[in-house]
């Protein structure tokens, strides 16, 4: 059997090198591509819709050739026509292998939150000798430090601005996992970070879970939860699950209702002994049909609440005619003892609510003994 070669450290530079000018060749061939089709377009086309159209199928085109979609093709080209046009020294150390594609991604996102041109000539005359000696990480990192410094005066302009784009993304993954992150300024994120890491330490040894379990459910709690611990109002899940799930007869798992992500069956069970607060659940019948719904949370969603609006219309206690839309939606068992259901539910005006709340007015029977929650009317307390 023959043996392998032997590899050293100048050869595994080399293959990098070649990889390197590998993507340079393709990166490049893609970009004189679009130009020229481009330029035919416009040079053919004699309506501005018809030229439009066409320049539009162009990703479309280089995506089918190299096997990308359409958004992976227009960052490629973005990135390579401002390395290009912006950055000379960067794009000859990407054309002799200096530099590979990641790095030139890195320093073209940096040439384009630069606003002058000197500041963008600067950073290419000292950018090459760093990135070419340094990891994606660290050159990410001098790239954002050499930004704030060559252009001091406007940080406050370029983090505003920055500002306007934070927001929070879902990414649902495999096994009934998903990943939720958020663009946030960066003093609240650390306050964020350092308050997890606290709290997580803060439950003690005793506590199993390793200290990121700990802060990926301190952070799930502390967005479907208010301040009092009780469920966000509007946090509305729908989820599916088979009759024969529920009776334990097989594993189909649950499925959420846009069918973009499922979950054992039996995370459903351990959800609504825990008392989390904002699932629906749907049983269906092996054919899909609906058998039941129940709502796991306090607060009645939108549907039911009109509902119960329409049906009593008043508030319920005796003489009252205070209107639906002046009403609370009260459980008539408390929940989470009492369930978020229909036959559960009644309008009562504030002052009543609160006063069946204080136990001034109670649901009983002509005995005395405290009526079941199906019985509606009311009398007064002894």
């Amino acid at each position: 059997m023959r043996r392998s070669e032997h590899v050293d450290e100048d050869r595994l530079t080399d293959l990098a090198r070649a990889r390197a000018r590998a993507e340079f060749a393709e990166w490049s061939a893609m970009l004189d591509y679009a130009v020229r089709l481009e330029a035919t377009y416009n040079a053919n086309e004699n309506t501005e819709f018809g030229r439009q159209a066409n320049i539009a199928t162009i990703a479309l085109e280089i995506g089918v050739a190299v096997g990308l979609s359409e958004h992976q093709v227009h960052r490629r080209l973005s990135v390579a026509e401002r390395a290009r046009d912006n950055a000379p020294h960067t794009w000859e150390a990407f054309r002799s292998g200096l530099i590979d594609a990641a790095r030139v991604t890195v320093i073209s996102d940096a040439i384009d939150k630069l606003k002058r041109e000197k500041s963008i000539a600067r950073l290419d005359g000292r950018v090459v000798e760093y990135a070419s000696s340094h990891t994606v990480p660290e050159l990410r990192r001098w790239l954002r430090w050499f930004i704030a410094r060559v252009e001091a005066d406007l940080m406050t302009e370029r983090a505003e601005d920055e500002r306007t784009k934070r927001g929070v993304h879902l990414e649902h993954g495999d096994d009934g996992m998903s990943w939720l992150s958020a663009y946030l300024p960066s003093f609240m994120a650390a306050a964020i970070d350092k308050r997890l890491t606290k709290e997580a330490k803060a439950l003690g040894a005793v506590d199993e879970r390793n200290t990121q379990q700990r802060r990926a459910d301190l952070l799930a709690a502390w967005a479907t939860a208010t301040e009092l611990g009780e469920a966000a109002v509007g946090a509305d899940v729908a989820v599916t699950i088979s009759a024969e799930a529920m009776a334990g007869i097989n594993h189909d798992p649950i499925v959420s209702a846009d069918q973009s992500w499922v979950m054992p069956a039996e995370w459903i069970t351990d959800l609504a002994k825990n008392g989390d607060t904002f699932w629906h659940r749907i049983i269906t019948d092996p054919a899909g049909r609906t058998l039941d719904h129940t709502y796991y949370g306090r607060f009645a969603p939108s549907v039911l609440a009109k509902a119960i609006a329409f049906r009593d219309g008043v508030c319920q206690a005796p003489g009252c005619c205070r209107p639906a839309d002046q009403c609370d939606l009260d459980h008539r068992t408390p929940w989470p003892e009492g369930p978020t259901v229909g036959a559960n539910l009644w309008l009562l005006c504030r002052r009543h609510h609160i006063l069946k709340g204080h136990g001034v007015i109670v649901w009983q029977l002509p005995s005395g003994t405290q009526k079941p929650a199906e019985q509606v009317s009311y009398a007064r307390a002894a």
